[in-house]
């Protein structure tokens, strides 16, 4: 009879009557209305992943997210609890993810290298480089090249809120900061708008192809195949655009966190 009653509540009443009593049919009905959530957003980091992390494992990851975004949600902060719990399920995964560490150490190691040397590469030359540019940089041959972005997007699931972090991994991520149940303080709104300009700064000097690919998949919400459709090329493709650019913008916004979080 209760879970009938529930089922007809809107969310503003549903809310209001959990955070008064808390009781554990609440709850369950609080997360059976937005376990869809999970679902969402496990659908969308699945996309690249090694054939050994299934989707069962990161919807196990997402619903510790989910759990504790119901727990620290403040209706009365006029944010839609959707925003609010997408970024902790995203986090919830992601972190459940680093913790499998399913990538090999060596090739890991590969990875940090070619990372570090796209960043110096175009240091050295003041714009995005070609492909060409960066296997003679780096003595890669074309095969050699194009099998280490594939290893390598294997490994890069994080949003674009990640890519700036504070003083090592202790520190809030901009996903992090907009999520938290608080009210960001002064310094935490002048912080965001530094992050947000540096990444639209950042994105803006990707090579067009790259560029487009960050759009759709970070600000359109499209997965990877979708990308692949409405450009024209295959999924894989699409996967090693996207790691390319994830390397450029790492390597450029790294070096500008101290900026923004070293005072």
């Amino acid at each position: 009879m209760l879970a009938i009653k529930l089922s007809g509540q809107k969310d503003e009443q549903l809310w209001a009557e959990y955070k008064e009593k808390k009781g554990p049919e609440l709850k369950e009905a609080l997360i059976k209305r937005y376990a869809h959530l999970v679902k969402y957003v496990a659908g969308r980091l699945i996309s690249g992943l090694p054939s050994s992390i299934t989707y069962d494992e990161l919807l196990s990851f997402g619903t510790f997210g989910l759990l504790e975004a119901i727990e620290r949600f403040e209706p009365e902060r006029g944010i839609k609890f959707e925003t609010y719990a997408v970024a902790r399920i995203k986090g919830a995964i992601i972190d459940g993810l680093r913790q499998l560490d399913w990538m090999p150490a060596s090739v890991r190691a590969r990875v940090k290298k070619l990372e570090q040397g796209i960043w110096e590469l175009e240091q050295r030359l003041g714009r995005s480089a070609t492909d060409e540019e960066i296997c003679q940089a780096l003595g890669l041959s074309e095969e050699q090249y194009q099998q280490l972005l594939v290893q390598s997007s294997q490994g890069v699931i994080f949003s674009l809120d990640e890519l700036i972090p504070g003083e090592e991994e202790n520190t809030a991520g901009f996903h992090e900061l907009i999520a938290d149940k608080s009210q960001p303080t002064l310094e935490e709104q002048v912080q965001l708008q530094a992050v947000k300009q540096i990444l639209a700064d950042a994105i803006a000097k990707l090579p067009e192809k790259e560029k487009l690919v960050v759009a759709l998949y970070y600000y359109n919400g499209l997965t990877l195949k979708e990308i692949g459709q409405v450009i024209g090329v295959s999924e894989s493709r699409v996967s090693q655009l996207h790691t390319k650019a994830i390397f450029r913008l790492r390597g450029r916004l790294s070096r500008q966190k101290q900026k923004i979080f070293a005072e």
